[in-house]
């Protein structure tokens, strides 16, 4: 059975070589890839072979491309060879050699040879080669040899260079002929040239030197001669040739005594600043309390100074002599205490003669007694007291006069001078304060003061409490704003209103909101919406509400100082300008603050929209009913109210004007802020008098909304009511010149603008017709496939079609390159376990035959 079984076996590796052997030779089995058109010059790439072969190539020449790619990467130390057609397989060895040859000939080809036609034939001379004389050119002294430089003799050039002519023979005496004829060697004939040389450069030299002394005796033969005429050049001429300078000549002198720009110092930092500003706020501050405590610090008269060796102390001055002067006055002998020369003009002026001469002495000493005298004269003079004149202007004339007074005292030390001291220092303000910590705080520290005085009580705050000084002095400034906020509310409540006081800290308040946007910003957002429910409670209990007080108002206008009005939605003057629509549309108008508080608001919506010149209707309804309610007779209206307003009833002729005597006696004056918080009217003039200012704002706001809105194209439908009552019903015969002028101005504005601005209109042109939705027709062939088309129809068809086919072609070859590359890494993955596991397993076979050694002695010491 096992003999049947091999018989089998070979049989069928038989037949397994001839199925083999038929595939190589039938022709039918062979894959052939057809090229359709022959280019020249383009390379085939089309193959011939079994099928399978064609993907052993590929992997072929992935493994010499990709490969070799993949095993360099990283690697930055490997040679490349880059000769030419190295890695060229379409290139034969003879071809690359021939090719390299060629290129290195051509390489070493320059210019010069371009026109050397005969490169190969070698110049002789007498037999030589020029290449192999030697040249010994006599290179010329340049100091001496100026004039004959370069100029050789003929017999050393006929010698030299043409080995004599047969002209030079002739010429020549026999003894020469005779010593010619005798042959010379070279080291013989290089010597007599030299000779030669040096004998002619010898004889110039001479005749050069020859020269020179005949020059230097003319010279002082023509200075002998010269110093007997008496010879002047001419004025005039000089001054010819100076008035002869060209323009360009007179530029070049200006741009010569142009200033030049000279470096200035290094610009500081806010950080610096306020470093710098808070150790100058200490410094004055210990010195007032050192003033305070009543201690001076006495003048060292015996205190020497550096005075320099070249000091002739020319400007000194006699000390002043303390003692008393002995006079007699009738028959009595009385002491006289020495007055101080210029006290008094120094006390009116700040400047006496010590003055004068202590300068004088300053400029003629050196550098450093310069310091030395500043420093003494910075010390006696209270430099906190000046610095503080200087900076803060707001203090007023009395607290000067006060500082020099107690400058004047503090020089003579007696204990009137000291007592008078310490009362001026303990009225001064300080220099430093800390950061309150609460309301209370603030409120007592600002409480009893000057508004100057409360305003720089808060700068020295902020400056002495900088962020960039210190951990937390963010937080207490943040704290410091609200402080702040809260007082500005607090003042607009009193009666009266402390305006000015508001103002002046205003600009505080700014500086705080630079500083910390974030803390302003919650701040603000807080009373904006602790008034805007203030007023929604008053609407849901009573059904309507009146305007809010002055400290709310002005809020909203301080709000406009601090944060920017112009932009499209912001956190706080967005709500701001909802709160105000809601005043203006909700709160009823009963009075005639009701009036100066809309108006008010009016004002505020303007400025919020001064620069984005948003449109805001509820204010033109607003100018609306006020201009409605001075309209006597309300018989025919040509517009409509909005509410709050209403055509008829006790609130509508609160503006009418019905004292006619008051017309002469009104002037024109702008509506103060403080009648919003209460209108005191002891009389019916006054009473007039207030309408008539309410009408002269009423007219100056409809006049700025009619240059804010001209640029609008439905400006004339914005205009219209206000322009109606304005030109029909309004009894402007009653008003006051002036608001009869005011009046008419605002028509003009108003009736100009109409003329100027017309509304945007479309473009005449063709209307274009509808989509008409007619059926595409599109030949079909039996086959599914579109017939037909333009040419650039079928064009965009193929090539859409050659772009689907590479790109399918371009992501296979990348897939396959992907495949490639992960069997590759795969393949080094496991020859790498698999170096691993051979070396750990020969690690364990050494430690267990150390082991077995180990044990192995172990027992024979045991033994033993």
């Amino acid at each position: 059975m096992g003999k049947v079984q091999k018989k089998k076996i070979t049989s069928d590796n038989v037949r397994k070589t001839k199925t083999t052997r038929d595939i190589k030779t039938n022709p039918f089995e062979v894959k052939i890839n057809k090229q359709k058109f022959n280019i020249l010059g383009r390379k085939t790439k089309h193959d011939r072979g079994l099928p399978g072969v064609s993907r052993s190539k590929s992997i072929k020449r992935r493994t010499e491309t990709l490969l070799k790619e993949y095993q360099k990467k990283g690697k930055a130390n490997s040679f490349v060879d880059r000769r030419f057609g190295e890695y060229d397989s379409g290139l034969t060895p003879d071809e690359k050699m021939t090719k390299r040859f060629s290129l290195e000939r051509q390489r070493l080809h320059t210019k010069k040879d371009v026109y050397n036609l005969n490169e190969d034939e070698e110049l002789t001379h007498y037999g030589q080669s020029l290449a192999d004389i030697e040249k010994f050119n006599d290179m010329p002294d340049s100091d001496n040899e100026t004039e004959d430089k370069g100029h050789l003799s003929a017999e050393f050039t006929a010698a030299a260079h043409f080995g004599g002519g047969g002209l030079l023979q002739k010429k020549t005496s026999s003894k020469q002929e005779e010593e010619e004829a005798k042959p010379k060697s070279r080291k013989e004939f290089i010597e007599e040239l030299i000779a030669k040389s040096k004998k002619e450069k010898h004889e110039r030299q001479v005749q050069r030197d020859k020269a020179q002394e005949l020059t230097e005796k003319l010279d002082k033969d023509w200075k002998e001669v010269h110093s007997l005429l008496a010879h002047k050049a001419p004025r005039v001429e000089h001054k010819e040739e100076k008035a002869k300078a060209g323009d360009y000549d007179i530029i070049v002198r200006e741009l010569f005594f142009d200033m030049k720009a000279q470096p200035s110092n290094r610009m500081k930092t806010k950080e610096e600043l306020a470093r710098e500003e808070q150790e100058r706020l200490q410094k004055l501050e210990t010195e007032r309390v050192r003033r305070m405590r009543g201690e001076f610090e006495e003048k060292d008269k015996d205190k020497s100074k550096h005075m320099s060796a070249e000091d002739l102390y020319d400007g000194f001055i006699l000390d002043k002599i303390d003692k008393p002067c002995l006079v007699y006055k009738e028959g009595k002998l009385e002491e006289q205490e020495e007055e101080e020369p210029g006290s008094e003009n120094e006390e009116e002026t700040g400047e006496g003669e010590d003055g004068n001469e202590e300068e004088s002495e300053e400029e003629s000493q050196s550098g450093e007694n310069d310091e030395d005298s500043r420093s003494d004269l910075e010390d006696e003079s209270h430099s906190d007291l000046d610095s503080d004149a200087e900076s803060e202007k707001d203090e007023g004339a009395g607290d000067k006069k006060s500082a020099k007074a107690t400058v004047n005292k503090e020089s003579a030390p007696n204990e009137e001078a000291r007592q008078a001291m310490m009362e001026a220092a303990k009225t001064e303000l300080p220099f430093t304060f800390p950061v309150p910590e609460s309301y209370g705080e603030l409120k007592a520290l600002l409480t009893g003061q000057v508004i100057e005085k409360q305003c720089l009580i808060v700068e020295r705050i902020q400056k002495c409490n900088h962020p960039s000084l210190a951990a937390g002095n963010k937080t207490k400034l943040e704290k410091l704003f609200g402080f702040l906020w809260e007082y500005v509310g607090e003042l607009a409540t009193r009666q009266p209103a402390e305006l000015k006081t508001i103002d002046m800290i205003v600009p505080q308040l700014y500086d705080l909101a630079q500083l910390f946007p974030e803390a302003a910003c919650s701040c603000a957002q807080s009373t904006l919406r602790q008034n805007m429910q203030d007023l929604e409670k008053q609407l849901q209990a009573k059904g309507r509400s009146t305007f809010p007080g002055l400290e709310k108002l002005l809020y909203l206008k301080i709000t406009a100082a601090l944060f920017p009005t112009s932009d499209f939605r912001h956190a706080v003057v967005t709500p701001a300008l909802v709160h105000m629509s809601q005043m203006v549309t909700k709160c009823s108008v009963t009075s005639l603050r009701d009036v100066a508080a809309g108006l008010f608001v009016c004002c505020l919506f303007l400025d919020y929209v001064s620069l984005s010149k948003r449109f805001i209707p509820e204010v033109i309804n607003f100018l609306l009913g006020i201009l409605h309610m001075a309209v006597p007779n309300k018989g025919t209206l040509g517009y409509t109210l909005v509410p709050p307003f209403k055509p008829t009833g006790k609130s509508s002729e609160l503006l009418v004007v019905k004292d006619k005597k008051a017309v002469e006696s009104w002037e024109m004056k702008p509506l103060p802020i403080s009648k919003i918080q209460g209108v005191e009217l002891r009389d019916k003039l006054q009473t007039e008098h207030f309408r008539f200012s309410c009408i002269a704002l009423c007219f100056h706001l409809c006049k700025r909304c009619s240059s804010l809105y001209r640029s609008l194209p439905a400006f004339q439908e914005i205009i219209c009511p206000l322009e109606i009552i304005l030109t029909s019903h309004l009894p402007v015969n009653d008003y006051p010149a002036q608001l009869q002028e005011l009046y008419h101005e605002v028509l003009r504005e108003m009736q100009d603008r109409l003329t100027c601005y017309r509304p945007l209109e479309f473009e005449k042109k063709k209307p274009v017709p509808l989509k008409l939705f007619t059926p595409k027709v599109v030949e079909v062939s039996d086959y599914g496939r579109k017939r037909g088309g333009t040419r650039q129809e079928r064009e965009r068809m193929r090539l859409v079609h050659k772009h689907k086919r590479e790109f399918k072609g371009a992501v296979r070859e990348i897939r396959k390159d992907a495949q490639f590359l992960a069997r590759q890494k795969f393949s080094d993955m496991m020859e790498g376990d698999a170096e691993r596991k051979r070396r750990v397993k020969m690690l364990f076979h050494n430690l267990a035959t150390q082991e077995g050694e180990w044990k192995a002695m172990k027992r024979k010491k045991r033994k033993l």
